[in-house]
């Protein structure tokens, strides 16, 4: 578990390897995360965008960005939290995210960026 307070906004981030939609021998493994995200200001705050950086242990490194997340533009307001749950797919056993999240401050209307920690994503076998 990864967690991090960043601009006033706390990202917690739990990962898991989802062995069942992955194949190892086609060099395909895929990962699920789960991302809390919680409003610590005293104002509410809107998620527009997110960008994320991949790489995985062949250095094969990707960017993906794009509006909220899944599709979604939540509103959080002070003390509100959200959870979403999404997954990453590597060529290798081993790797790892991280990026922000674009927020809108919707008292002032001022942008933010908030960091998200970087996480792992390893097979459970990997280090055995």
């Amino acid at each position: 578990m990864s967690t991090t307070v960043s601009q006033g906004i706390r990202i917690n981030v739990e990962t898991n390897y989802k062995e069942e939609y992955s194949d190892p021998e086609g060099n395909h493994f895929l990962f699920g995360y789960k991302i809390t995200i919680e409003n610590t200001h005293s104002f509410p705050v809107q998620l527009l965008r997110r960008v994320w950086f991949i790489v995985d242990s062949i250095a094969e490194n990707r960017q993906v960005e794009g509006d909220g997340v899944l599709g979604l533009q939540p509103v959080l307001e002070p003390g509100g939290i959200y959870t979403y749950k999404s997954a990453c797919d590597l060529k290798t056993d081993y790797g790892s995210m991280h990026g922000y999240y674009l927020f809108k401050n919707l008292s002032s209307e001022n942008t933010f960026r908030a960091e998200i920690p970087e996480f792992k994503l390893i097979v459970p076998y990997k280090f055995n």
